[in-house]
């Protein structure tokens, strides 16, 4: 067993076991952080495969667009931070869920195991495996000339985010100071 498969090993273990974390946590904002650990640990996973374009593509989509995305959500909707007994789901619905997901594992390395086997699939780490030379066109026309637009575009919606939030915001507290002033609360006549 080589540094790798134990490093692999380790990656593959911290994502699995965050990702149930992530699934089974009752309280939101840690779930989602949870998400991000599972998928950072992932892109980790790709790294260790020799797939660098797979895990920065991990890290840009998914743990800076899509949790950011997720933690907007929360907070625009107020959601509850810590446990909520509105959100809990009941007992025999965790158990089901559960039931499904043991379900699909199982189907999907019964899937893996029939395709693959018991081969062994060699990463070259010199570079000049047919992969890695197919992936580095769109590499370097993604990373190059089109990481500018990309990077204005993450701007862009973060800024639009950030706004909805505020404007969100405004509006409750303008809704709720203008339905006091109509109830005359504590005002004397004059």
């Amino acid at each position: 067993m080589t540094t790798r498969d134990v490093l692999f090993a380790l990656l593959a273990l911290l994502t699995g076991a965050s990702a149930v974390l992530s699934v089974t946590s009752r309280q939101v904002v840690h779930a989602a952080l949870w998400l991000v650990t599972a998928l950072g640990a992932l892109a980790g996973c790709y790294l260790v495969l020799g797939a660098e374009v797979v895990a920065l593509v991990q890290v840009l989509v998914y743990v800076g667009a899509i949790v950011v995305l997720v933690l907007f959500a929360l907070m625009l909707t107020r959601a509850p931070i810590g446990r909520s007994a509105e959100v809990d789901n009941p007992l025999l619905a965790r158990v089901a869920a559960a039931v499904v997901a043991v379900v699909g594992a199982g189907l999907l390395a019964t899937l893996l195991l029939a395709v693959v086997g018991g081969r062994t699939v060699v990463v070259d780490a010199t570079g000049t495996d047919q992969a890695r030379s197919a992936a580095q066109p769109l590499a370097r026309s993604l990373f190059g000339s089109w990481v500018l637009p990309f990077e204005l575009l993450s701007l862009l919606l973060l800024a639009a985010l950030v706004a909805a939030l505020v404007l969100s915001r405004a509006a409750g507290r303008s809704e709720s100071s203008s339905s006091i002033d109509s109830l005359d609360v504590g005002r004397r006549p004059r």
